[in-house]
């Protein structure tokens, strides 16, 4: 699948709801399988995509500037641990930071 913001680019860039779904799951380029082996067990960040942190921040500021509702689902297969990973995103949204975190 592509990235964020290429899908977004495939639908002329533009929000047709009065609100948005991100679903951050499996890396690009990674089967279901290799990224569940390597999230297990969970409980830390195994690996950043800051990519997808990237985009997924731009977009929910995108949407948001539009008065429009961002609801992003994070899935552990991202990174290894969603919430660590939506600390991050919080993070970078409340303020004019990157989204990025040391990993363990």
């Amino acid at each position: 699948m592509p990235s964020l913001l290429e899908q977004h680019r495939r639908i002329d860039e533009s929000f047709t709801a009065p609100f948005t779904v991100l679903r951050l799951l499996t890396p690009l380029k990674m089967s279901y399988e290799a990224a569940k082996k390597r999230a297990e067990p969970y409980n830390k960040i195994v690996g950043t995509l800051p990519d997808m942190r990237r985009e997924a921040v731009e977009l929910v500021r995108n949407v948001v500037a539009e008065n429009r509702r961002a609801y992003v689902l994070v899935n552990n297969r991202s990174e290894g641990n969603a919430s660590l990973t939506i600390q991050v995103l919080m993070k970078a949204l409340r303020g004019n930071e990157q989204p990025t975190i040391r990993e363990s």
